[in-house]
């Protein structure tokens, strides 16, 4: 039974890892905590929805994150570029605003009753893992985040584009000088990183409801992920993504009474040892 617990929880580490990564290189190249990530997600997992009732979960896998990555060139554009230079509380406050608005534009349209996605009929079968029969789409979720993961990692450090943005999340200045066109890549990243919300709506939706406030809670635990991790840094998102999936499944099991409280209790511990985050150069 302890093996099925730990499975879910790296089920839930690569969701984790999906949202948080685009959390993350948004803050490491604009500098702006993004607090309307979570309605993104949402919204991500909306869109999906509707792709689906006129195709079916593969067109929404698709398009979906591409509406997404359109929608964060707009904010990039015309939000994320004018508060880079903001103070912190001016940045909280505006995300938080539009976090609020994305809620009330998903009301608007879909109203506040819970939606479900079906599991797609590829994948809709069970599989024996650990001699315990397992949903088949739950491993594909997690073959999902190690995907991304993978995806990320190797574009960012083998390809031009991925040296810009490396290169442009350090000293922004220099590389601009250098000829580099910091406003159009952080635009990409921006994209990307909404993309990435998206995805994560519409791989959760088959075992999740949709609610307009399905956001808040995967909201803080990638908070929480890309804090201790290290502000920006994607292989410390990916490595806390994953403990903090296995502790929020077992803690719910074996300690229900403070499984809520077992992300902060962590991200307390390693800021005190290390306040720039496991893997961060910054605080």
């Amino acid at each position: 039974m302890l093996a099925i617990h730990l499975f879910n929880g790296l089920v839930y580490g690569a969701l984790l890892i999906i949202i948080s990564s685009g959390l993350a290189l948004i803050y490491g190249l604009r500098r702006v905590v993004n607090f309307a990530h979570g309605a993104l997600y949402m919204l991500g997992a909306y869109l999906g929805f509707a792709i689906m009732q006129a195709s079916n979960f593969w067109v929404a896998l698709v398009l979906a994150p591409a509406a997404m990555a359109f929608l964060g060139v707009l904010l990039d554009r015309y939000g994320f570029r004018l508060l880079q230079d903001r103070e912190p509380l001016s940045v909280m406050l505006v995300t938080f605003g539009l976090l609020l608005i994305l809620e009330d534009v998903v009301v608007f349209i879909w109203g506040k009753t819970n939606y479900s996605i079906f599991t797609p009929e590829l994948l809709h079968f069970s599989v024996t893992l650990f001699g315990e029969s397992v949903p088949a789409y739950r491993v594909a979720v997690l073959f999902m985040g190690v995907l991304v993961a993978v995806g990320l990692t190797a574009w960012l450090r083998f390809s031009r584009v991925g040296l810009y943005v490396r290169a442009a999340s350090t000293d922004p200045v220099t590389t601009s000088m250098q000829g580099v066109n910091t406003d159009l890549i952080s635009a990409g990243v921006v994209g990307l990183g909404c993309a990435l919300a998206g995805l994560a709506g519409i791989v959760a939706a088959p075992f999740l409801s949709l609610s307009p406030s399905m956001g808040s809670d995967v909201l803080i635990d990638s908070f929480v992920v890309v804090v201790i991790g290290g502000l920006g840094s994607l292989g410390g998102a990916f490595l806390v993504a994953v403990l903090l999936g296995i502790i929020q499944t077992l803690g719910a099991v074996y300690m229900p009474a403070i499984a809520v409280l077992l992300p902060f209790m962590l991200m307390i511990a390693v800021l005190i040892w290390k306040p720039s985050g496991l893997a961060g150069s910054r605080t």
